[in-house]
């Protein structure tokens, strides 16, 4: 595989975007998948942003032995997939590549780690949002920073991403900006979940406000457990204004169940709930909101 060429992991809507955006700037793109609608569709039709009127080809495959040879990997699948796709990673990226997740919530580096080796992962954070209207069609939902760790490998990475038109930087506080973003969706993402409504809504409706700040407050509290230093002074306020931004976003976890597909819950609010306990400290409402969610049953084994 050339070097200069990337590799996406997934199929839904960020991976999307990340495929649409790359191939305009006439970056050669793979993504490897599970969902075969998805990728038959993107075959077929290749990659679209919404209002762009145009198709950019892409290669699309479910087989990891397509891929053997590549160099730079975007893991922009669900958190529960995780494992399956180091495992697939496993069996295409160079010995000398390097595996980036952007993905939501917490662990997803340390999986990909324990499959594919230290020096081939690396980590970083976005406030991009995107909505899959169709198999390969995306509607993006704003623009956003990408903020990477530092990795000898990811120049490259940082160069694609360039081209391909995103805001990119090299952070050296990783942690406290996938913190930040932590708090905002332990607060934001359960909630309108099971609430059934966009972002914006839970701030007309003073019971929904109320838990929103208050998951928010839990979620700081365990990060100043960690010594995690936030990117905001007050996480209430922080939570309001993504709120306010975002007013006519459906929050990922919303789109997961209104399509009866698994959620990121364990990874956010399961996460903040599991750490909460080792560090001795009570988050009652992310534990209640973390349980309801999980009693929503699930449709099937939805693959992207």
């Amino acid at each position: 595989m050339k070097s200069d060429s990337i590799l996406i992991i997934g199929t839904g809507a960020l991976a999307t975007l990340f495929a649409a955006r790359s191939a305009k700037a006439g970056i050669p793109v793979t993504m490897l998948g599970t969902w075969m609608d998805g990728l038959n569709a993107i075959n077929e039709k290749g990659v679209r942003v919404e209002g762009e009127g145009k198709a950019y080809r892409v290669r699309a495959t479910a087989n990891p032995a397509d891929c053997r040879g590549m160099r730079i990997a975007l893991v922009l699948v669900k958190a529960w997939q995780t494992e399956r796709a180091a495992h697939q990673l496993s069996d295409c990226l160079d010995v000398e590549g390097v595996a980036l997740s952007l993905q939501n919530g917490l662990g997803n580096d340390t999986k990909l780690a324990a499959t594919l080796g230290n020096p081939r992962v690396s980590q970083g954070v976005t406030t991009l949002g995107a909505t899959l209207n169709a198999p390969g069609e995306v509607c993006q939902g704003g623009e956003g920073p990408i903020s990477l760790a530092p990795h000898p490998r990811l120049t490259p990475v940082e160069k694609m991403m360039r081209e391909a038109g995103f805001e990119v930087s090299v952070v050296n506080n990783i942690q406290s900006l996938i913190w930040g973003k932590l708090v905002v969706s332990s607060a934001l993402n359960p909630l309108t979940a099971l609430l059934r409504v966009k972002n914006g809504e839970l701030l007309e409706r003073p019971g929904a406000l109320a838990l929103m700040s208050e998951l928010a407050r839990e979620t700081a509290e365990v990060a100043q457990k960690m010594g995690i230093l936030l990117p905001f002074k007050n996480p209430e306020r922080a939570v309001e204004e993504v709120a306010k931004r975002t007013a006519e976003n459906l929050s990922s976890m919303l789109q997961d169940i209104l399509r009866g597909a698994p959620t990121e819950i364990d990874a956010i609010n399961g996460a903040v709930v599991q750490i909460a306990e080792m560090k001795a400290l009570q988050v009652p409402v992310n534990r209640i909101v973390w349980s309801l969610i999980k009693a929503i049953p699930v449709r099937g084994n939805i693959k992207m």
